[in-house]
């Protein structure tokens, strides 16, 4: 048996239940669920197929050193006892991701850097020679992070980000990031036991996520290549029995629709989704959501509207209005979950959620919302033995508490990173009295507006007085005139030179 190590699984805010889940599923030991990360240990043989199958991880990392740093020294020097012969040569290129949360080190290129050269200095001595640095396509990949002094090295086994799965051929305006939407389906418990719907479904991300899972398709099958490929130690019979093994997959005998009102979106789709080979499980068509009618199966509708954000609507409260009598009318006996940002959208749904999710849609703190449709009054439909929260809902449900709880992170002293791989600064829970909340930013928006408009007056006051104090000395330039010549043509309106295009109220020329 191969011996096990220390892996990590990095993930998006509020999918970390949903991955370690997966990794139950896979058949990983030791599974911790921490922030945006799970960390859990396996085999070579976990990793590939973390890397490969895993529908809601971003990056896969190989922990290698754990160590103590107070200051950029101890990171040179700690990088430095390492071995690095092990996994690089002198004709081998790398490069040095790091994320940092510490007050003594602000900036994660300079930790990059002290990492990097680290490893080339060692090599220097040893051999003479160094290994040089790739950013767009190393043969080794590390990444570095460091909370406080704590500090860990990894090698990172994946490479380009999961997220990318290889299936997007073309794209539209804001698309949704893969893993996200994976989640979210996930977190509804669709597991292709019904119709699945997006009447907003864009490039089609949703709807060829829908598919992997109903049919249990590892989302690496796209993939041209993995980081792990590289290593010295890459089994690649091992990866090649993984990435042939089909026998988990499954019969799918329900059908994916989407829907869009823009014909170039509904095109992209289509491209994306024959891209997938998933055409005879999904179709795509152009329709209005207002012209949505109740479908004739069971199903489950999963849709991420515009947020007024990245992307929106003429009318954009009014699109919400509709969605929400569109569900009401035509969507009876099934369930829809909604992502959105923002709580006057939301709001305007006018259907009360069975269940609130919070999310993060990049750098946007967004919910995902369930509206249970069912006719007639929630208390007949609980009378009629009608669930509104599972026990899996009422588990989820609880984990907005630890968003609450843990929301304030200390702030990232770094630039901004992408947003599949950007550290979270911090969590603002929606609640109702954001709207109050939005005034008092607005307010203070316009007092910091105020204080500019008034820094600008006081400057054209002072430029008004400085022009003030000129013409007093061409007065006085004037008077001296007057006293030896006994004229006043300095005084004269006609022969200022020029003196009275200044304005003195305003401190600005006149025209």
């Amino acid at each position: 048996m191969e011996q096990q190590f220390e892996l990590i699984a990095k993930t998006f805010m509020g999918l970390e239940p949903v991955l370690a889940k997966e990794l139950t599923q896979l058949g990983a030991n030791d599974i911790q669920i921490g922030r945006r990360m799970v960390s859990f240990k396996g085999d070579k043989e976990m990793m590939y197929r973390a890397n490969f199958q895993l529908h809601t991880a971003i990056k896969i990392l190989k922990p290698i050193y754990h160590f103590k740093a107070s200051c950029a020294d101890d990171v040179y020097e700690a990088v430095k006892q390492i071995d690095w012969t092990e996994y690089l040569g002198t004709d081998r290129t790398f490069a040095v991701d790091a994320v940092v949360f510490s007050e003594e080190f602000r900036h994660s290129k300079f930790v990059s850097y002290k990492v990097k050269d680290a490893i080339v200095d060692q090599f220097r001595e040893k051999t003479g020679v160094r290994p040089n640095i790739s950013v767009s396509n190393p043969d080794l990949r590390l990444h570095i992070h460091i909370a406080e002094d704590d500090a860990t090295l990894c090698l990172d086994s994946s490479g380009e980000s999961l997220h990318r799965r290889g299936y997007r051929q073309e794209s539209v305006e804001a698309p949704l990031n893969e893993v996200l939407a994976a989640g979210m389906i996930m977190l509804t418990g669709w597991q292709g036991d019904t119709d699945f719907i997006d009447p907003m479904c864009g490039s089609g991300t949703l709807l060829i996520e829908a598919a992997l899972i109903a049919r249990n398709m590892a989302p690496g099958v796209f993939r041209k290549e993995y980081a792990f490929e590289k290593w010295p130690d890459f089994d690649a019979d091992l990866f090649d029995s993984i990435y042939n093994d089909d026998s988990q997959e499954r019969e799918f005998t329900h059908h994916i629709y989407g829907y869009d009102i823009d014909m170039k979106a509904v095109n992209t789709a289509r491209i994306n989704v024959k891209a997938a080979g998933l055409t005879a499980d999904i179709t795509v068509e152009q329709q209005d959501f207002k012209d949505f009618t109740q479908p004739s199966a069971k199903s489950i509708m999963v849709t991420n509207p515009p947020y007024g954000e990245r992307i929106s609507t003429p009318d954009l409260l009014g699109t919400y209005r509709m969605i929400g009598e569109r569900l009401k009318h035509q969507f009876q006996g099934n369930d829809a979950w909604i992502l959105s940002y923002r709580e006057e959208c939301f709001e305007q749904i006018g259907l009360k959620p069975s269940l609130k999710i919070p999310l993060y849609n990049g750098s946007l703190e967004c919910e995902l919302r369930k509206y249970q449709m069912f006719d007639g009054k929630l208390k007949q439909f609980r009378s009629e033995g009608g669930e509104v929260k599972t026990e899996e809902e009422k588990r989820l449900m609880a984990e907005r508490h630890r968003f609450k709880k843990e929301r304030e992170f200390k702030q990232r002293l770094t630039e901004q990173e992408e947003n599949e791989e950007g550290d979270i600064r911090s969590f603002t829970f929606h609640r109702r009295e954001l709207g109050s909340e939005r005034k008092a930013e607005k307010r203070e928006r316009m007092e910091r507006k105020g204080d500019r408009f008034d820094r600008k007056e006081d400057r054209f006051e002072r430029k008004g007085n400085r022009f003030d104090r000129k013409e007093d000395r061409f007065d006085r330039k004037g008077d001296r005139f007057d006293k030896r010549s006994g004229k006043s043509q300095y005084r004269s309106s006609e022969n200022r030179g020029g003196h009275e295009r200044f304005d003195r109220s305003g401190g600005g020329r006149k025209k």
